[in-house]
């Protein structure tokens, strides 16, 4: 089972820091750039951006139900059919960065304050292996940079 023992405040202010830094950048990016795909066949930097608005509502949910019982199953994230069902490209541009950096500025709050004897909560996703609440915390934040960095806001 994967985990990780970074203390849930740090995750946290990684987060946050993450956040503060991309969103002037993000801001910056014209509505018609935000708009065209990365590469061919590829998501757009404002369908990236709504993907990460899906998981972080995908995340809250995990993250607060492993606060409440002993171990959790959920069902798998089809992230291509989420971002599909919810338009994002349609979306105004500034209206998903909002979107996104208001939902994770509530999830740093959410992951600081994550009890430290809920660290190795098992969370099962879909069919994959169970994985601890702190290594899904971990994770999540470096899922966000990986995109972050897709779209070249943070190194």
């Amino acid at each position: 089972m994967s985990s990780d023992t970074t203390p849930f405040p740090l995750i946290g202010a990684d987060l946050s820091r993450a956040l503060e830094g991309a969103l002037p950048k993000l801001r910056a990016i014209s509505a018609t750039e935000a708009a065209k795909p990365l590469a061919p066949g590829k998501w757009s930097a404002q369908q990236v951006i709504g993907h990460l608005v899906d998981s972080a509502a995908n995340n809250h949910q995990r993250f607060v139900r492993a606060m409440q019982a002993p171990a959790l199953v959920f069902p798998e994230y089809l992230q291509e059919e989420w971002v599909e069902s919810q338009h994002y490209d349609a979306r105004g541009w500034e209206d998903v960065v909002l979107l996104w950096h208001a939902y994770n500025r509530h999830l740093a709050h959410v992951i600081e304050h994550i009890p430290e004897q809920m660290r190795d909560v098992p969370v099962t996703i879909g069919k994959e292996p169970p994985v601890t609440l702190g290594f899904l915390a971990h994770d999540y934040v470096v899922h966000m940079r990986h995109h972050l960095r897709q779209i070249g806001v943070v190194e």
